[in-house]
């Protein structure tokens, strides 16, 4: 016989305790991602991004509290991960939340039954110390942005205005923009949390950040809105409110054509009204491009053909948002 956990007498080595312990965690750790969309991400992350480039780009306004020898933000690496722990966090968070709150309606919903909570792969109980989890680590995220107290003090409502978007649905028509709501703070509080002083100082120096958060807005308003038209049947059946069920699919479709036709005319906006920003032809030409994948975008997709949806909606949108990324930060330093 040997020594320690060998396999004979019908006892693992521990080299087995440890695979198995392993692949129990990363089993787990994916579906946590899965429950949250992680990579969905990819609709928020990219704005506030470009938003923390910008806000390294635009002069500090003259009367700003920073030390006068300095005419642009000073670089700290704790604000850019604080930036990045705050996006994960709080994302996480309004995921979690709403696959929490929305359980019984996606056990319901044929579309939906088999997510991790009506399909018992993860408890409600886990979900919610996640949850919690993911709120005390967005709370502590935004510590790395001090002496800004700003996103401290800021971080609470931001919390709980992310988790009423899971409601939303079941009072108002208008859930959509809640949404979008939600995202347009994605830029506004990257903004806020790197220049909270000037911010302070002198309101209109979030001016540029709140115009990038208007374009989220009504990009972010106007797939969702396209994206519900799915569950028009199943929202309608069970009383959730939406603007297919309100309006109907194909008069949905077509509010959702608007926003983005208005979202792509703020975005010319920024290179015209915004020169602090310095946004020129490579910016414009940039949004010739994202004004042809909305145009495909809303010709794959009809009330009687949904079933693209993967295409309109992750992947064309998942393309804009690295392009606005790209092509706004290379542009705005390009000077």
């Amino acid at each position: 016989m040997g020594r320690g956990y060998g396999i004979r007498g019908g006892r693992m080595n521990s080299t087995t305790v440890a695979s198995t312990d392993k692949s129990s965690w990363l089993r787990i750790t994916t579906h946590y991602m899965q429950l949250i969309r992680f990579s969905h991400t990819i609709f928020a992350l990219p704005f506030a991004l470009l938003a923390t480039a910008w806000a390294f780009v635009v002069p500090l306004p003259p009367n700003s509290t920073f030390d006068g020898t300095q005419n642009y933000l000073s670089l700290r690496w704790q604000s850019l991960v604080g930036i990045l722990l705050c996006m994960i966090t709080a994302r996480s968070f309004a995921m979690a939340m709403n696959r929490l709150l929305d359980h019984r309606f996606d056990g319901e919903n044929p579309r939906t039954a088999s997510r991790h909570l009506p399909a018992k792969i993860l408890s409600r109980s886990s979900v919610g110390w996640f949850s919690l989890g993911c709120a005390i680590a967005f709370a502590a995220a935004c510590c790395l942005f001090l002496p800004n107290r700003l996103p401290i003090v800021l971080c609470l409502p931001l919390l709980i205005f992310l988790a009423g978007y899971s409601l939303a649905k079941r009072f108002t028509n208008l859930v959509h923009f809640w949404l979008g709501t939600a995202l347009l703070l994605a830029p506004v509080c990257a903004w806020i949390a790197l220049r909270g002083e000037s911010v302070q100082t002198g309101p209109l120096d979030v001016l540029p950040a709140l115009v990038l958060g208007i374009v989220v807005f009504l990009w972010v308003s106007g797939f969702d809105i396209i994206y519900s038209c799915q569950d028009v049947d199943f929202d309608r059946r069970s009383g959730l409110f939406s603007i297919p069920v309100w309006l109907g699919v194909q008069n949905a479709l077509r509010v959702a054509a608007v926003c983005h036709a208005i979202m792509w005319c703020v975005a010319l906006s920024m290179s015209l009204a915004l020169p602090s920003l310095s946004l020129g032809w490579f910016f414009r030409a940039n949004l010739l491009v994202i004004g042809l994948l909305l145009i495909y975008e809303h010709n794959v997709i009809s009330e009687k053909s949904l079933e693209r949806m993967q295409l309109a909606f992750f992947q064309l949108n998942s393309i804009i948002s690295v392009l606005f990324l790209v092509v706004g930060t290379i542009d705005a330093y390009w000077r």
